[in-house]
């Protein structure tokens, strides 16, 4: 017998032996109106059905080997008809693969697919082992009682948050998330309104701080090498490498950015700046693609922010200080997840931790920080904070020339906006392609947007809180030292992450520098570098006045 006789008996058997039916549901795939009625037999879609009667299901094709069938409510005339529910259906054999209601219909990135954000990063084991290794070199066990200890418990929490929403579980991974927010915040302000840290005690890491530095050095080469050999791009970094196309080309900054990333021109101008060099090494292709340019981008700001926060470090408690802050960024699996993704978000605390870096001259910290408003708008509630810096303990007079050059810088960083903009595109274009949508834009990500209702009034009386603080802290007694700046600043960028309808894991990067320098930091710092000698008396500067006062 040939080779194509005995393949043909063998079908022949097979077909034979198979289960009644199988050989005409091969056959015949599953029709659409079988797939509606196989997704209406799911609980989730009936229970649906029974809240919103005279709802009903449609199917369309979703790709070669499923069915997708969509369940509406009817509406009102002329308006319409609200979504409720999604399921995919297999063709061949009419399996329900997949059941969505609620916020995930229209929110596929919460629906926990695998791969959408960081690929490898989310790998269950080297996001534990990260996780370990970031608080490892934190832990005291002579003092487990100490707020060093919950905060790094707060920190490694808002892992299990992205976990269940890796597991498309909202209702547990938002108020995980808001908690964590929410205790951060009242933790960097009493750090930072306190006046007199004297009561820290000093800690030093077991861990030699050589062997830190062989771990910054190892994991930044991880990461590396995952963005490169593993990394993805999501839908931010593809719209900061869109928008750096279109300043290397002359076109409008604002508005027209292709259909597969429409609301792409949401961001400040410096940001698609910021990606011009890597565009211009890395052209776009017109399609989102590999999107080279996205992964160096990420891949520089990271490092970046390893290295700024090390020389923030050297400079404030020497070079242990330094080694200790670059570990903890490096080693923060969030950090990681960012980068892999390819998202722009390193982008902001770069900039919020170089106004830090350059905290005593009024000129860089000005520039710095409306730079960093004029990538992701958030930071903006900190120039009052950051233009204050510095001048509590000054006369009024002497005051004016540390706010003119601050003022200068920020001018600076404007016109340099101005100047990417307002050739091809009017302000009132940008405003409501970036802080217009962004104010209207919906999210079942915090609590507000997950659960509506009475929340709507306690997020507006927040909202007006944060306003409050920010207006407020520049005249306020503090803590005036760069530990002092950096926890207040962090605060305010939590106070607004808390308020906002849309928020991601990603934005959590904006003040994390910022947090480690207060939170994990301030202990290692010198004596003289948290308690500052007091100023001089009028009788200890001037012998006469002190003579006079005796007398």
């Amino acid at each position: 017998m040939n080779r194509a006789a005995l393949l043909a008996a063998l079908a022949s058997m097979l077909v034979a032996g198979a289960p009644p039916g199988a050989a005409q549901a091969a056959a015949k795939p599953v029709s659409a109106a079988q797939a509606q009625r196989l997704a209406l037999g799911t609980a989730p879609f009936q229970r649906e059905h029974r809240r919103h009667p005279g709802s009903y299901a449609q199917a369309k094709r979703k790709d070669a080997a499923r069915w997708e069938v969509n369940l509406w409510a009817r509406a009102r005339p002329h308006r319409p008809d609200p979504q409720l529910g999604q399921a995919y259906v297999r063709r061949s054999d009419g399996r329900v693969l997949e059941v969505w209601t609620g916020p995930q219909v229209a929110w596929t990135m919460a629906r926990g697919y695998p791969g959408a954000f960081g690929r490898a990063a989310n790998n269950p084991w080297l996001w534990g082992v990260l996780a370990l290794l970031f608080v490892l070199p934190f832990i005291d066990p002579r003092r487990p009682l100490c707020w060093r200890h919950a905060d790094l418990v707060a920190l490694t929490a808002m892992s299990f948050s992205y976990a269940a929403f890796n597991d498309a579980h909202l209702d547990l991974s938002v108020p995980i998330a808001d908690g964590v927010l929410a205790y951060l915040l009242v933790r960097l302000l009493c750090v930072g309104l306190r006046r007199a840290p004297v009561a820290v005690r000093a800690f030093r890491p077991r861990v030699p701080w050589q062997v830190l530095a062989a771990g910054v050095l190892f994991l930044l080469g991880l990461r590396v090498g995952l963005n490169v050999l593993d990394g993805n791009v999501i839908d931010v970094g593809y719209a900061s490498v869109v928008g750096a196309d279109k300043i290397d080309h002359g076109r409008a900054l604002y508005g027209a950015f292709p259909s597969d990333i429409r609301q792409g021109d949401t961001y400040g101008p410096l940001m698609y700046l910021a990606y011009t060099p890597f565009e211009a090494i890395w052209p776009w292709h017109d399609r989102w693609d590999d999107l080279a340019a996205a992964h160096a981008a990420a891949a520089t700001f990271d490092i970046g922010c390893t290295g700024l926060l090390f020389l923030l470090g050297r400079r404030l408690g020497g070079i242990r200080l330094g080694v200790l802050l670059a570990y903890a960024w490096v080693a923060y699996p969030f950090t990681l997840l960012a980068t892999n993704s390819g998202t722009n978000d390193a982008l902001p605390a770069l900039l919020v931790l170089a106004a830090l870096v350059a905290a005593g001259k009024p000129f860089g910290r000005g520039l710095f920080a409306a730079a960093a408003g004029l990538t992701k708008f958030a930071p903006l509630p900190l120039l009052p904070l950051l233009a204050s810096h510095g001048l509590g303990g000054l006369p009024l007079r002497e005051r004016v020339r540390p706010l003119i050059l601050f003022i200068g810088g920020c001018g600076i960083a404007l016109a340099v906006a101005a100047l990417v903009v307002l050739p091809h595109s009017s302000l009132a274009d940008m405003w409501d392609r970036t802080i217009g949508y962004q104010t209207g834009r919906e999210a079942p990500f915090s609590l507000w947007g997950l659960y509506g209702g009475w929340w709507t009034g306690v997020q507006v009386a927040l909202g007006g809180v944060a306003v409050l603080l920010a207006a407020a802290l520049p005249f306020v007694p503090r803590r005036d030292d760069v530990v002092g700046l950096a926890a207040l600043s962090a605060a305010l960028l939590v106070a607004f992450q808390l308020v906002t309808n849309y928020w991601f894991y990603f934005y959590l990067l904006w003040a994390l520098p910022a947090v480690f320098i207060a939170l994990l930091g301030r202990e290692l710092l010198p004596r003289a570098a948290v308690m500052p000698e007091p100023a001089p008396t009028l009788a200890q500067a001037h012998p006469l006045a002190a003579a006079l006062s005796s007398g």
